[in-house]
């Protein structure tokens, strides 16, 4: 974890309504992954400011009420950063997990069952990651997808569904581990259906889990276990209690309206986490600013899943391309703000709009 240990000066709220109100026009759609979402055939634009729109351009699309992907992005858009030239110099993106260095801390996110035209989408996706010496996650698939994703040499991790039969999340997990996975894990929010029912995906039945067979999972892997889906210090302490080496917060790409914004819960989630937990950033991230936004602000790495989506069609090239541009724009803000490391972030840089 990193050294600021998420001291930061008090910032004045914001309400929801007026951050959706101020960021309509920048709406992308970005951010954690759906399992059934096909890559969609346009290329990812950086989100518009209302200057940035020509002349002529059609309305800012309409926004269902309570969209959290609207406002995770209105919450991104309304932190300010402040730039730090003097004794600055240039600064390295390196990132370290679980004992291995990667390029980057911008990771692939734990997409499902892509379809491309040009290919396998998940391989695609994972020979981009490897391109980029960037962490790889990796969804709901077929236990064949995983080891053509391995194959790659992406440094991967498996995120398993919260399977009603144990014994599937069990069997999972010596699979991931097998192939090659150096770390494994579960999404939690995959256990309801929205309606008052447990959750059921591709015809395989969900539920939620206990603390206790939370810890079970994390014996069984024998490497790092990884759970997603956390967006409260309630499930961040059960994590902990569990053994867990590191949590996701994320809300699955709006799953539940209204849902905070993952950058909103991480104060108080690092809060109780102290550090004994690695903490991840999922949802919205569009760019390195974006990126570096989470960083300062105590996250130890972040996940870019829907904005990517649309490269795969372009192929790996493009994709790793993509990547690398955001690490650069990560570094470009690093640079301006006088950090040389990610270890040496400082919260402080950041500043909540308030006019």
């Amino acid at each position: 974890m990193k050294e600021n240990n998420m001291s930061r000066r008090s910032f004045v709220k914001v309400s929801t309504a007026s951050l959706a109100a101020m960021s309509l026009p920048s709406i992308v759609a970005a951010g954690a992954d759906s399992p059934e979402s096909p890559a969609a055939p346009e290329a990812p634009k950086a989100p518009a400011s209302p200057q940035q729109q020509p002349q002529g351009a059609a309305p800012a699309p309409t926004v269902r009420p309570g969209d959290s992907d609207a406002i995770t992005r209105a919450y991104f858009d309304s932190l300010l950063v402040e730039t730090r030239y003097m004794d600055a110099g240039l600064p390295s993106t390196k990132f370290e997990l679980f004992g291995e260095t990667f390029d980057t801390p911008i990771m692939t996110a734990a997409l499902s069952h892509l379809r491309v035209p040009n290919g396998n989408g998940l391989v695609i996706y994972a020979q981009a990651a490897a391109a980029c010496k960037a962490v790889h996650w990796f969804g709901m698939g077929e236990d064949r997808d995983l080891e053509d994703i391995i194959a790659t040499g992406a440094r991967t991790i498996k995120v398993i569904k919260p399977h009603a039969d144990n014994d599937e999340v069990f069997r999972r997990i010596r699979h991931a581990v097998g192939a090659g996975c150096f770390a494994v894990g579960m999404d939690i929010d995959h256990a309801f259906d929205g309606r008052g029912g447990y959750d059921n995906v591709f015809g395989l039945p969900m539920k939620p889990k206990s603390t206790a067979e939370l810890r079970s999972f994390v014996q069984a892997a024998r490497v790092p276990f990884i759970v997603k889906g956390v967006l409260s210090p309630h499930d961040a302490r059960q994590c902990l209690e569990a053994g867990v080496a590191g949590i996701v917060l994320s809300h699955h790409g709006g799953r539940v309206a209204y849902s905070i914004p993952p950058l909103l819960a991480l104060e108080q989630i690092a809060d109780v986490v102290k550090g004994k937990m690695k903490i991840f950033i999922d949802c919205g991230i569009v760019s390195g600013m974006d990126a570096y936004k989470c960083l300062a602000l105590g996250a130890d790495a972040v996940s870019v899943g829907r904005h990517l989506m649309p490269l795969l069609r372009e192929g790996a090239d493009a994709t790793a391309k993509r990547i690398q541009a955001m690490t650069a724009e990560l570094a470009g803000v690093m640079a301006a703000t006088g950090v040389k490391d990610l270890k040496k972030m400082d919260p402080t840089v950041i500043h909540r709009m308030t006019f």
